[in-house]
């Protein structure tokens, strides 16, 4: 399968930065006569529904237009990328900007804190005591924590 993601990927990934998406993953699973194209997007401010029908529509026709797929049929499945998908890329966390996320340091140390500034070369990291700069080079693995009451600093 990794001859045919590497052949399609260039497909989706123009047709998703033509609506202004990211394109985050692409996954191509085949089981007996079963294919299933997965596309997981992003983009500043969220993917709403809007933007994911105007994806799949996108993405359903460029895969058909291009022959790739061949004739047996496939299900294509657009999503957004996931609030508990780690945070890899420099744009993760600029989206994730006062977030709470637990950080694994590749030293094997834990910090939990809430996102604040951040570029190319990494973040600002507030926690309950202190402040720190975190390279990403030193980031061995980030998730943000979903809180579903948070309460905003007094």
């Amino acid at each position: 399968m990794a001859d045919i993601t590497t052949r399609l990927r260039p497909v989706v990934e123009r047709c998703v930065d033509g609506l202004g998406l990211d394109l985050e993953r692409l996954d191509i699973r085949t089981s007996g006569k079963n294919r299933l194209v997965r596309v997981a997007v992003d983009t500043d401010g969220g993917v709403g529904i809007d933007d994911i029908t105007r994806a799949t529509r996108a993405v359903s026709a460029a895969l058909d237009d291009d022959g790739s797929m061949g004739e047996a049929p496939y299900t294509l499945e657009i999503t957004s990328r996931g609030a508990d998908q780690p945070l890899t890329l420099p744009r993760h966390w600029r989206r994730n900007h006062d977030r709470l996320v637990r950080v694994v340091r590749t030293d094997g140390d834990v910090v939990e804190g809430r996102i604040g500034a951040s570029d190319d070369t990494g973040v600002d990291l507030m926690t309950k005591k202190s402040q720190m700069r975190l390279d990403y080079a030193d980031i061995e693995s980030a998730v943000v924590q979903i809180e579903l009451n948070r309460q905003k600093d007094a």
